[in-house]
């Protein structure tokens, strides 16, 4: 497994590096969410301990840009911040679990294979004719490939991953952008529109539903 370890404290990287290393854990560091970014556009990585406190990009920023281009690598918070709150935020950016500082390293150890083996337990979503490959980040639909934004890729995934459930506004603009308060501009129903203008519009059966009242749900109806 290669790991990647986002995080301002020398010491931190370099004690969690030896550690991951005794578990036959690859271990490559960033000291700040700039270089983070610029390691995972390149290369690919297995995972990423991400803190959330750093000088310049802060982990909010980081996971926010990672998602909004598309890059789906598993990402485990790893910080001092314990507020509920923040917790929470964390996990509805796209964070696949949120550790505390300080932490048992037999526990992070045990929960960076936790986050692997559900992420390679579920590496495609189906839904009639439509397929997400998660791994190579490609949809399909009726065999035919769909040419995607990375915005609308992340916003297709965030549907697809509580298919069946309408999901509102507000947690789109949280899931997808990142952001905590309405900006005040139609981006979510922008995105929508050029969202099923490649997933429902040249096929017979819509999949893409409004919810009055609820948002938006990734269902197939007959």
């Amino acid at each position: 497994m290669k790991i990647l370890i986002v995080d301002d404290d020398p010491k931190y990287r370099a004690f969690v590096a030896q550690g991951l290393s005794e578990s036959a854990m690859i271990c490559k560091m960033a000291p700040d969410g700039e270089t983070a970014l610029q390691l995972l556009r390149k290369e690919s990585f297995d995972l990423v301990l991400l803190d959330v406190t750093m000088p310049g990009m802060q982990g909010w920023e980081v996971m926010t840009v990672l998602r909004a281009e598309g890059i789906n690598v598993p990402v485990i918070w790893v910080t001092a911040r314990d507020a509920v709150d923040e917790r929470v935020k964390g996990l509805r950016m796209g964070g696949d679990d949120y550790i505390v500082k300080p932490f048992a390293f037999a526990e992070l150890v045990a929960r960076i294979h936790v986050v692997l083996r559900h992420r390679h337990e579920r590496t495609s979503f189906r839904l009639a004719d439509l397929e997400i490959d998660y791994i190579g980040n490609k949809v399909t639909r009726a065999g035919r490939a769909i040419d995607m934004t990375r915005t609308e890729y992340t916003l297709l995934h965030c549907l697809a991953e509580r298919s069946g459930e309408p999901i509102s506004r507000t947690k789109l603009l949280q899931s997808v952008w990142g952001l905590d308060f309405d900006p005040g501009t139609n981006i979510v129903e922008v995105q929508i529109r050029r969202l099923r203008r490649k997933i429902d519009e040249p096929f017979e059966r819509p999949l893409i539903h409004t919810v009055r009242g609820a948002g938006y749900v990734l269902e197939a109806r007959d």
